[in-house]
């Protein structure tokens, strides 16, 4: 059963959910041997290079690309895909394949775990029509940078979270988010932002804006429960405080439970998320940290297709 998208290139992070995705490769190559799934691995060494393969591949012809890792990989090669604000062809097919590495994209898509049952995902002609979100945003140089994101991005706390937990021990896999979080809501301040997301705004406190495409970040954490992301929108969660929320309020984000909530403000923008703040906020997307504030974050509605 060959894939009716043409040959499909196998980007592949073997350093991903501490060498798990590397091990996996041959149970995958196995599975897309026997389902007669025409392909070319590509094997990353370092940051850039998937975004890099996905560009290039699109470039020479190739409509499918598989993402084999967690949501770093996934979010390099979405970058891949776009080149001067479009994609590089109409509609190229994103596959996903955690292959353990408790990737949180997949989640939102209920897809497997594992690099066999995943790639049981990858024949055939089911698709979703995936929107992808576009950042504008701060510079550690002051330059304005572009990136994109197919899950879940943030100003503030969470930020700081992710660039504390790219510091912690890679054994800690999942885990890093959660202590990392608790590391470093001591010493983060709240502060006055503006969020205007189409015609609404909020003008207040906030030490977290979440701009969901997807649902789950974190290691699990169902932080944008009321996320589709085919429907063309972004959904924006303003955490206005104060930070003792967090000791109640964790335990109901990963079950998706925290909204709605006196303390947080829910907005949803078709357009565009603008992200100012009297103190510059750290920004994050899909786990990678960025620069900072302001930022504009955009909806590019239905622009790549899903393998499911």
């Amino acid at each position: 059963m060959s894939s009716p998208f043409g040959p499909a290139t196998v980007i592949v992070n073997p350093h991903a959910g501490r060498q798990r995705v590397g091990r996996a490769i041959p149970d995958l190559e196995r599975t897309l041997r026997e389902r007669d799934l025409e392909y070319t691995i590509v094997r990353t060494n370092g940051p850039g290079d998937a975004t890099r393969a996905a560009g290039e591949a699109l470039r020479s012809g190739c409509r499918f690309l598989i993402a084999v890792g967690g949501d770093g990989t996934v979010n390099e090669v979405v970058n891949g895909m776009f080149q001067d604000g479009q994609t590089i062809v109409e509609k190229p097919v994103l596959g996903v394949v955690a292959a353990g590495s408790g990737s949180d994209f997949v989640r939102s898509f209920g897809l497997p775990g594992d690099a066999t049952r995943a790639g049981l995902h990858l024949t055939g002609d089911n698709t979703y029509p995936l929107d992808v979100g576009r950042i504008a945003y701060t510079a550690p140089d002051g330059s304005q940078q572009i990136r994109y994101f197919a899950n879940v991005a943030e100003a503030g706390l969470g930020a700081a979270v992710a660039a504390r937990a790219e510091r912690l021990p890679k054994f800690m896999g999942q885990a890093k988010y959660f202590f990392g979080f608790w590391l470093t809501l001591p010493g983060f301040r709240l502060t006055n932002v503006r969020v205007q997301c189409d015609r609404r705004t909020y003008e207040g406190p906030a030490y977290l804006v979440v701009v969901g495409n997807c649902q789950y970040y974190g290691g699990g954490m169902k932080v944008s429960p009321r996320s589709y992301p085919g429907d063309g929108a972004l959904d924006t969660l303003i955490f206005k405080g104060p930070k003792s929320d967090s000791f109640t309020m964790l335990p109901k984000i990963y079950k998706g439970e925290h909204v709605p909530h006196p303390h947080i403000a829910e907005m949803r923008a078709k357009v565009n998320v603008r992200v100012e703040a009297q103190r510059a906020l750290p920004i994050e997307a899909d786990g990678e940290v960025l620069g900072t504030t302001p930022a504009t974050f955009q909806v590019v509605p239905q622009s790549i297709l899903m393998k499911l």
